[in-house]
């Protein structure tokens, strides 16, 4: 009796070493699969083991209970991220298992450029071929009012950055991590602001931001440009800035600013109304942003591009309309 539970136990055992060996020779073998070199295996949010390995053997040929028995063993049944996943031929199911539990998923990715406008960010959007649309046509109003981000007015919400996203991520969600950064820089430029600033809040910082943003041809003159403003602020001195009125005229402006334009009176036509306008004009970026809050110390109340990117600075009306002949009218 004792030879027979011997030779049964040793040959479960044996069994056992068996089916380890090959379950393990079959998690480290590459795959050929369908024969394709690549193949994009999506995994959508919200699928289970079982959906995951069906999916896997639908588009890539891999035993789907073999990959079940594969994860159950190493723990790694909840842990398995959705995405988009290209796999080689010779990705052995060990491989695949360790990607969809790192989650290297194939990205994409959309690049909001500093300076833009919403609508300009918006168009980006809508043509990605990786964003798949929920918004997209929607008139603007109720665009705006589908995405509930609790900001009064589009402009300036977003973070001009480059955002990566698995293929097929929603246009809303990707304008709410776009929102999310901005917000999340924006607080931190108020965090470490200047003292005394005459910005009663993180918005009007928002609004000066995205005006430094659009008169910014060179970086070394950004937080020299900040202190202009900010000075005008402080006496009551209108801003006097182009960007604004531009703004302000939307469809009409044809790219020539001409006088009647600056004496045409709109919320955003800052050389007939004195203090911000009553939005963002932009996108302002984080360099923007730590300006406007953090501007360089500057007797200037004026500035006008010298051609070359770069601004000329004056105290006086007097020096700045020299400049202006100089730079501007070629005297």
């Amino acid at each position: 009796m004792k030879k027979l539970l011997s030779r049964l136990l040793f040959f479960s055992l044996l069994l056992a070493v068996l089916a380890l060996g090959t379950a393990a020779w079959w998690a480290l073998t590459p795959h050929r699969g369908t024969g394709q070199e690549v193949v994009q295996l999506e995994i959508k949010p919200g699928y289970g083991l079982r959906s995951i390995a069906a999916e896997l053997q639908r588009t890539t040929g891999l035993s789907a209970l073999g990959f079940e028995i594969l994860s159950l063993l190493t723990g790694s049944s909840t842990r398995l991220r959705a995405g988009v996943y290209e796999v080689h031929m010779q990705d052995s199911p060990w491989r695949i298992l360790d990607k969809m539990v790192k989650g290297e998923s194939r990205l994409e990715s959309v690049v909001i450029v500093e300076g833009w406008t919403f609508l300009q960010m918006r168009a980006a959007i809508e043509k990605h071929p990786g964003i798949r649309s929920e918004l997209k046509g929607l008139p603007l109003p109720e665009w705006w009012q589908a995405l509930a981000l609790p900001m009064a007015h589009p402009e300036g919400a977003f973070f001009p950055d480059t955002y990566l996203f698995a293929p097929g991520t929603s246009d809303r969600r990707v304008y709410q991590m776009a929102y999310e950064a901005m917000q999340k820089e924006l607080n931190r430029a108020w965090e470490q602001r200047m003292p005394g600033l005459p910005l009663r809040s993180p918005y009007e910082a928002l609004i000066l931001a995205s005006i430094v943003e659009k008169e910014t041809g060179m970086e070394a003159d950004r937080r020299k440009i900040a202190g202009v403003f900010i000075n005008r602020l402080n006496i009551g001195m209108r801003l006097q800035t182009d960007p604004t009125v531009i703004y302000g005229l939307g469809e009409k402006f044809d790219g020539n600013l001409r006088r009647r334009d600056l004496e045409a009176d709109t919320p955003y036509n800052t050389y007939t109304r004195a203090g911000l306008p009553p939005t963002p004009i932009a996108l302002p970026g984080r360099a923007a942003l730590q300006a406007a809050l953090n501007p360089d110390p500057t007797p200037a109340l004026y500035f006008v591009a010298r051609g070359d990117g770069s601004s000329q600075f004056s105290v006086t009306l007097g020096e700045h309309n020299r400049a202006v002949a100089k730079y501007q009218l070629g005297k």
